[in-house]
């Protein structure tokens, strides 16, 4: 079977190899220069099956209204003359229940482990080097109230087989000794040792080079301009050539969309309307000075919801979303402001231990921003659209590097025409009409 892929993040690339494992041709389309530049390039780097929590919980209206006029908030919401994101708020607020909750991380858990697996297949076959750390993921915790809400999200994951421990202070700094100068501060904090880290670029373009050793074309700087569908089956993909502008029609036995947030407008034009909104995350990268006194377990700070991860001789941080739109830029007041937030949140949490002084101080830190297709339950759309030969792998919100491995396994096998074996059946696999799709599972 002939399969052309639309997006070479991991999602796409993880899809193509799946592909190619089971003996189809592979066509894959990004209008880039290489793999993984949009939203795979720099990331938060955790495979974190243990921490799939969805955004929306029974706390976060409340906290959502409070953060709306920070710059330095967690998550801000920013309303727009924009129908696309009103229906996103209105589905992600009837998930912000208790029940939601659970069901919502039930599923994502089953994909997590369905994708660690996966992606530990894939690491054994390939050889692939990312700056792989596999230490486990902590969570450290500053006020008393939040901690005891982590145990109880820690007996939730147990429930669903993942092993996250509730740890004292104390432990907390054994299991991770880089964080003794802001001990003071951390009141205690959560573990799990079979989470890992590593660089999903790194990981990604590896992989697509592997894919076309095995044959699969890629067509690289090319436009995805319009999806074309004749009666109820999808005809043509046309794209043009950024270099040159010509024009071209591609045709396949199958179509996969997996452009990330820009799926769902790409989608709609061929009457597949699904709720994907972008979640714009930052992340700044910076040398390590002091590398003796780096971590090296990736660690989750929950009171500016951020994470640390070692990425060889540098220190990545990610955190925050912005609900605004498709905006990239880190020009903005508001953007300036989170990237600021960033950098002072390394220094007071690891002081001495980056190089986080700006250019004009002859410091070389590299920020970011990229945008996390999110679904309202943060449950991604994996599986066949009522479009005849069309299908849709995005919607992983924070989670792509967490779950790509699985998601492309997982549509390869239903290309296949095979169901994936999980302990938890994901709703996303069983192939439906996502026309209808909304924020709750068949």
């Amino acid at each position: 079977m002939q399969v052309l892929v639309l997006g070479a993040g991991i999602i796409g690339i993880s899809t193509s190899w799946h592909l190619l494992e089971q003996g189809h041709e592979v066509t894959v389309v990004d209008r880039q220069p290489g793999a993984a530049r949009e939203t795979s390039f720099a990331n938060a780097a955790q495979i974190s099956v243990s921490y799939c929590e969805p955004w929306a919980n029974r706390h976060a209206p409340a906290k959502l209204l409070k953060w709306m006029f920070r710059n330095d908030a967690p998550l801000v919401f920013r309303p727009r003359a924009d129908w696309q994101q009103w229906r996103w708020g209105v589905q992600f607020l009837a998930q912000c229940n208790d029940a939601a909750f659970e069901r919502n991380v039930r599923q994502l858990v089953a994909l997590g482990a369905y994708s660690h697996a996966a992606l530990k297949d894939m690491v054994r076959a390939t050889g692939i080097e990312y700056h792989r750390l596999e230490r486990g993921i902590a969570h450290y915790f500053t006020d008393q109230a939040s901690l005891d809400a982590a145990g109880d999200a820690a007996q939730l994951m147990q429930k669903f087989g993942v092993q996250r421990k509730v740890v004292s202070r104390e432990e907390l700094l054994a299991i991770e000794p880089a964080f003794n100068s802001f001990g003071h501060r951390i009141v205690g904090g959560t573990f799990t040792a079979s989470d890992e880290s590593g660089d999903a670029r790194f990981f990604t373009e590896q992989l697509a080079a592997r894919c076309a050793a095995r044959g699969a074309r890629f067509l690289y700087q090319h436009d995805v301009e319009r999806l074309s569908r004749a009666g109820g089956a999808i005809e043509s993909v046309a794209v043009r050539d950024r270099t040159t502008g010509t024009p071209r029609r591609l045709k396949a036995d199958a179509v996969v969309v997996a452009c990330g947030s820009y799926s769902a407008p790409l989608l709609r034009t061929v009457g597949v309307d699904l709720p994907i909104y972008p979640g714009k995350g930052y992340s700044a990268t910076f040398k390590l000075k002091q590398p003796e006194r780096a971590p090296h377990v990736s660690t989750i700070d929950e009171e500016v919801k951020c994470a640390f991860t070692r990425l060889g001789d540098e220190l990545r941080v990610a955190g925050t979303i912005e609900l605004s739109g498709y905006d990239l830029s880190l020009d903005t007041p508001l953007a300036k402001a989170r990237c600021r937030m960033l950098a002072e949140r390394v220094e007071e949490v690891l002081p001495g231990v980056c190089d986080t002084r700006t250019e004009k101080q002859g410091g070389n830190p590299r920020f970011w921003a990229g945008l996390r297709p999110a679904s309202p339950t943060n449950i991604p759309y994996i599986g066949r659209t009522q479009v005849e030969r069309l299908w849709v792998n995005a919607g992983h919100g924070t989670l792509g590097w967490t779950h790509g491995a699985g998601s492309g396994k997982a549509i390869a096998q239903l290309i296949d025409g095979r169901e994936p074996q999980m302990a938890f059946k994901f709703h996303g696999f069983t192939p439906r009409d996502f026309s209808r799709a909304t924020a709750e599972p068949a």
